[in-house]
């Protein structure tokens, strides 16, 4: 017979290891390549009248889906092991089912901030890497491969960009909100969904990522097209420094007569 005290420690120690560095390395990041699977060039979805991007369009891209795959699961190991040795680096003393929580109204902020920071952090790397020649030819040009992106290579990046714009940034984001580990599996969660649904070329009705954000799939989607490289640089939440520093492009929604959405940029 379970005495109270041990069913309390037990449901503790339960809670407690969906903060610990492994659950957060180990399945926060490499998770939406499961999650997501389905949202991919072969699924039955992109025949829907809702997809923006036809499955001919899906040839423009200059790499296979296997290569993709192989680079997207490298940068997933490498941000597992930099978040287990985050985490192991900044965690408390004390275990985690005795760590207090900070109240709902900071971790919100906390949360705001490290979306702030980490869409900074995105503008300017990736608008860097775009404006120097040297940069974008051997490691941006990578990610750009995908002229029509999909799910799954939302993270298809070269390495060293990979390790400096996503798992830089996601630990800059942590750092300077000061969440909690707790925390920090919510926002990632969210940011890697966010990322995700910007790639995966679905226009669907009651996304509420489209209802919440300017920044979107068609927003991002025009970035990926080859007339609009030099904009929209602006990553994963918001479209304030595209805005203040005039890298906004607009665009519209062309509903084609075979079915499906075009994003294209608005003319002068």
């Amino acid at each position: 017979k379970i005495s109270s005290q041990e069913s309390h420690n037990c449901i503790a120690l339960n809670e407690s290891a969906y903060t610990t560095p492994k659950f957060i390395a180990f399945y926060t990041f490499p998770s939406k390549d499961l999650h997501f699977l389905p949202l991919q060039p072969f699924d039955p979805l992109l025949d829907l009248p809702l997809n923006h991007i036809s499955t001919e369009e899906i040839e423009k891209n200059v790499v296979p889906l296997r290569s993709v795959i192989k680079g997207v699961l490298l940068q997933q190991f490498v941000q597992a092991v930099v978040a287990e040795l985050l985490f192991l680096v900044t965690s408390n003393a004390s275990s985690p089912d005795q760590a207090s929580e900070p109240s709902l109204l900071l971790q919100c902020i906390q949360f705001i901030v490290a979306m702030l920071v980490m869409d900074t952090w995105q503008y300017f790397v990736n608008c860097y890497m775009h404006q120097n020649k040297f940069l974008y030819k051997h490691i941006h040009s990578q990610h750009h491969r995908l002229v029509v992106p999909y799910a799954i290579g939302a993270l298809y990046n070269h390495p060293l960009e990979g390790l400096l714009l996503d798992t830089f940034g996601g630990a800059i984001s942590f750092l300077v909100s000061g969440m909690t580990a707790r925390t920090a599996v919510y926002f990632f969660c969210f940011a890697i969904i966010k990322t995700v649904d910007d790639h995966c070329g679905l226009w669907l009705p009651g996304n509420i990522f489209h209802l919440l954000f300017q920044n979107n799939t068609a927003y991002h989607d025009v970035h990926h097209q080859l007339q609009g490289l030099q904009f929209n640089y602006s990553q994963p939440f918001f479209s304030m420094w595209d805005k203040l520093l005039g890298t906004y492009v607009p665009y519209t929604l062309v509903k084609r007569a075979e079915g499906g959405f075009e994003a294209r940029l608005k003319k002068d």
